[in-house]
C-alpha cells in the first residue's frame, strides 16, 4: 500500500509542486509583501507555527526534512513555486526546513490573506489545495520522520498512539518491538 501511494505521488509531482504563471503570480502579489532574503537564510524550522507563504520570485528554496540522521530533500522551490502543505491552513506546526539556496526574492503571504483567497479566487485555491494535500501525503507516507512509534503491535496502547497520529495526520515511523530485527 505505501509503495503504492508513493508511487501515485511520484506520479502527481506537477501537482504537488505546481509553477504559477504570470498572471497568478500577480493576483497573489496584490495581497502579498515583497522579501529578499541571503543565500543560506533559514525561513523556516520545523515546530515553527509558520504564519507566512511564499512565493519564489527569483532564486530558489530547498525544503528539506532534519532527522536525527542529517537531513532528507524533499524539494528545491524555483521561480514560480511556492511553500506550504495542509500545515499553512491549519495553524500546525511545520514538519520541515526552508533555506535560500542563493540570493532569493519572495512574495510573503500572510496566513489570513491565503485563506481569504483560497475562499475568493477558485483556480488558486484548487492549485493550492491539490498541492497542500498531496504534499501531507507526500510527508506521511515517506516513512521518515523524527517521530518512532515503538511498541507492540499486539498493544491496544501502541494502537490508540497510532490511531491518534493518523487521525491527526502526523507523520511518524512505527516500530513493532516484537519483530523488527532493528530493536536489539
Amino acid at each position: 500500500m505505501v509503495a503504492t501511494l508513493r508511487d501515485s505521488l511520484d506520479q502527481r509531482r506537477e501537482d504537488m509542486f505546481p509553477k504559477l504563471t504570470a498572471a497568478q503570480i500577480a493576483r497573489i502579489e496584490r495581497l502579498s509583501t515583497r522579501r529578499r532574503i541571503a543565500a543560506g537564510e533559514i525561513l523556516f524550522e520545523p515546530g515553527h507555527r509558520r504564519t507566512h507563504m511564499h512565493v519564489v520570485v527569483s532564486g530558489a528554496l530547498e525544503i528539506v526534512r532534519p532527522g536525527h540522521v542529517g537531513e532528507r530533500a524533499i524539494t528545491v522551490h524555483g521561480p514560480g513555486e511556492f511553500t506550504g502543505e495542509v500545515d499553512m491552513l491549519t495553524g500546525r506546526q511545520s514538519l520541515v526546513r526552508a533555506r535560500a539556496v542563493e540570493d532569493t526574492e519572495l512574495l510573503e503571504l500572510e496566513r489570513e490573506k491565503l485563506r481569504a483567497l483560497v475562499q475568493t479566487d477558485a483556480e488558486l485555491s484548487e492549485i493550492f489545495m491539490r498541492a497542500f494535500i498531496l504534499r501531507r501525503m507526500g510527508l506521511l507516507s515517506s516513512g521518515n520522520s523524527n517521530a518512532m512509534l515503538l511498541g507492540s503491535r499486539h498493544s491496544a496502547d501502541t494502537l490508540k498512539l497510532q490511531e491518534f497520529l493518523t487521525r491527526n495526520a502526523y507523520p511518524y515511523v512505527a516500530v513493532d518491538i516484537d519483530s523488527d530485527c532493528r530493536v536489539a
